[in-house]
């Protein structure tokens, strides 16, 4: 695993939590509650703190500096959580409140800063990183990219437009070259499974992108089924290096509009990422994908296991708490998960 994986993370009134501390896995961590738990603020939290400690571009040498980093934070923050101001990210209460947020990573000392709910986009730093990460963050969002990457990053870089930052990012790492040299023979291996499940390979021709099955031909992307094509920047996403040995994976929802088919072999792949080294951190509430992460570590992933953390999310007054463990079993009932598990208790009933 990298050095520079994510220990530790503390919070302390930033949108849904009041106070809440995490030990992260060097491997997976799966974050598992309701819609308005805080799921999806908490991994964009966490990418953005990663992506400004990434630095400028992955060349830069000169350290972080004080004023640079607390105005990329800010910037960061907004661009990614989209609010109107960035002391809209505090927890809400009567009169001020003040986010604090505190990062441990291996290698790196501790990252930490805070904003006040009054804060338009002013971040006071208490702790710079004493270098820049090695590897750049990528978020993969609940809808694929492939179909909109041909024109995006230049409109998005010059109008303003209600998209999150993060399909900013992910778009310009999708079209990065192709990895060459000693790391191509690795990066092959890992791909294997993914264009299995895709029955192809992904190609870019002319700023588009396409999927190559043997025998058939090329498929524009908005002719691919939307799981195929979330795969399929998986699939792009390593071909090109961007999710290699040391980095860090962030992926919302990534059973949204699959089948249960590709959820498997999503379940999979996050599973072979963090043997490889990446460090991933996935937010659902798929009962489904929850019990096919598990089968795997009981069955395949047996070396895994220590490297795997489950979080809970739960509603506490108006606020969530979480619960972390190595399984499910270790993070309380979830209210979403219940719901499945019900009703399959009911459809056996009925069907006897």
């Amino acid at each position: 695993m990298t050095s520079q994986t994510v220990k530790r993370i503390q919070v302390r009134d930033f949108a849904t939590f009041p106070e809440l501390e995490l030990r992260v896995a060097p491997g997976l961590n799966v974050i598992v509650g309701e819609n308005g738990t805080g799921k999806s603020q908490l991994l964009k939290l966490i990418y953005s703190v990663l992506s400004v400690a990434s630095g400028p571009t992955s060349l830069t040498s000169d350290l972080p500096r004080k004023g640079t980093f607390e105005g990329d934070m800010a910037n960061k923050l907004v661009g990614v959580l989209r609010p109107e101001s960035l002391g809209r990210l505090t927890t809400r209460r009567p009169g001020r409140s003040r986010c604090e947020v505190r990062v441990a990573l291996g290698g790196v000392s501790d990252i930490a800063f805070s904003f006040s709910s009054n804060s338009r986009t002013e971040v006071r730093s208490e702790s710079l990183p004493n270098t820049w990460l090695e590897a750049r963050p990528v978020f993969i969002p609940t809808r694929e990219l492939l179909t909109i990457y041909p024109g995006f990053v230049p409109l998005y870089e010059s109008r303003a437009i209600e998209f999150e930052e993060t399909w900013r990012d992910t778009a310009v790492l999708l079209g990065a070259p192709l990895t060459r040299g000693p790391k191509e023979s690795r990066v092959t291996e890992i791909l294997r499974p993914i264009e299995a499940s895709l029955g192809g390979v992904i190609v870019e021709e002319n700023g588009r992108f396409y999927l190559k099955v043997p025998g058939a031909g090329s498929f524009e992307m908005p002719l691919v089924a939307e799981g195929l094509r979330k795969l399929g920047m998986l699939a792009r996403l390593v071909a090109n290096g961007s999710l290699f040995a040391d980095g860090y994976l962030f992926w919302d929802e990534p059973e949204a509009n699959l089948n249960p088919k590709t959820i498997r072999d999503v379940a999979r792949m996050l599973l072979i990422l963090a043997r490889e080294g990446i460090q991933v951190f996935t937010a659902t509430h798929s009962l489904f994908l929850l019990r096919e992460i598990e089968i795997l570590l009981a069955t395949e992933f047996t070396d895994q296991q220590g490297g795997t953390t489950f979080i809970g999310l739960h509603r506490e007054g108006f606020g969530a708490r979480a619960l972390q463990g190595s399984t499910t079993d270790d993070i309380g009932d979830i209210a979403a998960l219940d719901m499945e598990l019900r009703q399959t208790a009911k459809y056996m009933e009925v069907i006897e």
